[in-house]
């Protein structure tokens, strides 16, 4: 898949790049898609949420009153779950959410993603964007002439740049991430992917590099 290059004012630059068809251009698998997804979500869950048990709540232990005779049923204490301000019968306890995927199937699930992107002709490559300092409104400036400003935006960086995240974490419509730290769940949930030209280029180095 070759797309061209962008400079900053969304002008071809005469360049392109070859994004590998082994990435870009498979048969999505919709499930793991779907599973990554699920487990991304699960992870973000604290899973703090607690109750107390008749152990834990406040109230005298003595037993209300004797066992028989009294006509009424049986009873315990106070904190007794019956009884209001008693403890809580099977109630939650902390405890995470998250669950194991294989390597294999991250990968896959990353890869379908990636496709579906390519499919939809939602992938823009732009030449690297270098900013002096954080403005905001520079990198909106951007963003309108790619024609993404108003289109959830996930910005693919090859290395960390601070200057350009301080741009652009104040637009509600933009995140960003490294290559190496992308995920399915930040692909699906964007509308259009902007590469930087040097994170394209680590697909092409690593595939030449895969093939020698």
């Amino acid at each position: 898949m070759q797309l061209e290059v962008l400079n900053s004012k969304g002008l071809t630059t005469g360049r392109s790049v070859e994004l590998p068809d082994e990435i870009f251009g498979i048969e999505p698998n919709d499930h793991v898609i779907y599973l990554a997804v699920k487990q991304y979500l699960a992870a973000q869950r604290q899973g703090t949420h607690k109750v107390k048990t008749r152990a834990e709540v406040k109230g005298a232990s003595r037993k209300l009153h004797k066992q028989k005779g009294t006509g009424g049923s049986r009873k315990g204490n106070i904190r007794n779950p019956l009884y209001k301000g008693g403890g809580t019968i099977f109630g939650p306890k902390p405890h995470g959410y998250g669950f194991k995927l294989n390597r294999k199937v991250k990968d896959l699930a990353k890869m379908s993603a990636l496709s579906y992107k390519a499919k939809e002709s939602a992938i823009v490559v732009v030449e690297d964007i270098n900013m002096d300092a954080p403005k905001t409104k520079q990198f909106v400036d951007v963003l309108n002439n790619l024609k993404v400003a108003d289109k959830k935006t996930l910005l693919v960086l090859g290395e960390y740049n601070d200057n350009l995240y301080l741009s652009s974490r104040n637009i509600p419509t933009v995140g960003s991430t490294l290559l190496a730290d992308i995920n399915t769940y930040d692909i699906v949930n964007a509308d259009v992917l902007v590469i930087t030209e040097s994170a394209a280029k680590i697909f092409t180095d690593s595939e030449e590099e895969a093939a020698a």
